[in-house]
């Protein structure tokens, strides 16, 4: 009989210091994507240095965080103008709530790229930005702050004329707490592989001020580096106005769309069917079924434990608690053998072992108030049903918003009484109708000589 690994959980349960934070798991419509933590999140992949900042602003790790370079096995699927969130955790396998120390202070921002393939290369042009805040002076908070308020949870939109596709998400979070000449801030990244599910096609078009390189996109002698926010002219009361790093946010118009309306799927990267169980980009399968047979009752063992060791070896720094579940599973098989009953594989359950979301799903940041360069009329009001796994089958409804009414005959029907014309003049850009727009089934209203106790009686009669 075999246990499960103590690498694996001397792995899983290992400590992180500093106070620092790592992004973690990825939310598409309020729902967790895969079973288990880490799903199509790409990690820093050193599980005793797993939170910690990237520093070096000319470095590949500024695009997707230290091991970023390297893609996961799984890209999540998320349908036109779904909400996004992001999970980050100071300490990654546990999900305490906890985000980040409150002393590291500043700025947050959201950026995208779209990519060829979920291989292709994560540094490089064609990143924009979705979503940037820094400091609040009316609240007299960083975004950072607003952030450990929700427990670390950061919600956005992806704009829904963005074309299909895969892409990278990359949460941004930068702690200014320590900024001196010498010393740049700390950049906390992750990267989500996405394939956006859209019927809108053709290239996007980035305008040439909105679109940047990462590494590049920063200088040490960039104001927004170099921001201390502890020095008397920009700690003061009210502090001096963060100048935000990167490019101006940039959310695309419709470009093109098929006229069939056709959504295109994502057909490579997402999660197979035949996965029983997942713990992170990890996929355990139906070990091989036996009948009567000795020899094929230990092979299945002896394949659900070579899963097993794949497991704990492939784990994030999220941790590992599904690969706990799977080797329940195995020890399960393991019994059925020893107690020579060759036929099988014995029947068990699989329960993901998930950590619930920390706290409620915040609304999507950017969801009033991002930047709009042009206005698209390509939005949907229809509601999307999104297959977010199939085992098991998870299905959210995410209704689309309708355009306002652009004509007075979709505004309800409003009737004005004969009162003051001062009343009237409170009443902004409102000229009254002629009476020949009041319904015919109405009774025509009394001219205005007539008595108060006349008026009454012809508004009952209406």
């Amino acid at each position: 009989m075999k246990s499960i690994p103590i690498l694996g959980l001397a792995t899983s349960l290992f400590t992180v210091a500093n106070a620092h934070t790592l992004f973690t798991t990825l939310y598409i419509n309020d729902v967790k994507q895969g079973q288990g933590d880490g799903t199509c999140v790409r990690q820093n992949t050193d599980l005793a240095h797993s939170n910690s900042p990237v520093r070096d602003l000319s470095s590949d790790d500024m695009a997707c965080g230290i091991s970023g370079t390297v893609p996961v096995n799984y890209t999540c699927a998320a349908p036109a103008g779904a909400k996004l969130t992001f999970e980050y955790r100071l300490y990654p396998n546990r999900a305490s709530g906890e985000f980040i120390d409150e002393s590291h202070k500043g700025p947050v921002a959201v950026y995208a790229k779209r990519l060829s393939s979920p291989s292709a290369d994560a540094t490089g042009p064609g990143w924009f930005k979705l979503w940037d805040e820094g400091y609040d002076i009316k609240a007299d908070k960083w975004a950072i702050e607003k952030i450990i308020d929700t427990k670390g949870l950061l919600s956005i939109q992806v704009p829904s004329a963005l074309p299909s596709g895969n892409y990278l998400f990359r949460p941004e979070v930068v702690a200014m707490h320590n900024v001196t000449p010498e010393v740049e801030p700390q950049f906390y990244i992750g990267c989500a592989q996405v394939f956006i599910e859209s019927s809108v096609s053709g290239d996007l078009n980035i305008p040439s001020e909105k679109s940047v390189s990462i590494p590049g996109y920063l200088q040490k002698d960039d104001s927004s580096v170099t921001y201390n926010i502890y020095k008397d002219e920009e700690y003061a009361d009210p502090k001096k106005p963060y100048p935000m790093m990167g490019p101006e946010p940039f959310v695309p118009a419709a470009v093109s769309t098929a006229s069939s309306g056709k959504v295109t799927r994502q057909t490579e990267g997402g999660i197979p069917d035949s996965c029983l169980l997942v713990n992170g980009n990890w996929c355990g399968v139906e070990v091989p079924s036996y009948t009567n047979n000795l020899t094929g009752c230990w092979n299945a063992v002896k394949d659900c434990w070579s899963q097993a060791d794949a497991c704990w070896a492939q784990q994030l720094a999220s941790g590992g608690r599904n690969c706990e579940v799977w080797g329940e599973k195995c020890k399960d098989i393991d019994a059925h053998c020893s107690a020579k009953d060759f036929t099988g594989p014995p029947a068990y359950e699989l329960k993901s072992d998930d950590f619930p979301a920390p706290g409620p799903i915040p609304a999507a940041a950017n969801a009033d108030d991002a930047p709009q360069d042009n206005t698209s009329s390509e939005a949907q009001s229809t509601t999307h049903v999104v297959v977010t796994s199939s085992v098991p089958v998870t299905v959210t409804v995410f209704p689309t918003t309708s355009p306002l009414p652009t004509s007075l005959e979709s505004i309800p029907d409003f009737t004005l009484s004969s009162s003051p014309s001062s009343a009237l003049e409170s009443i902004p850009d409102f000229t009254p109708r002629p009476t020949s727009t009041a319904r015919p089934s109405q009774t025509p209203k009394p001219k205005p000589h007539c008595g108060r106790r006349k008026r009454r009686q012809a508004r009952q009669r209406q």
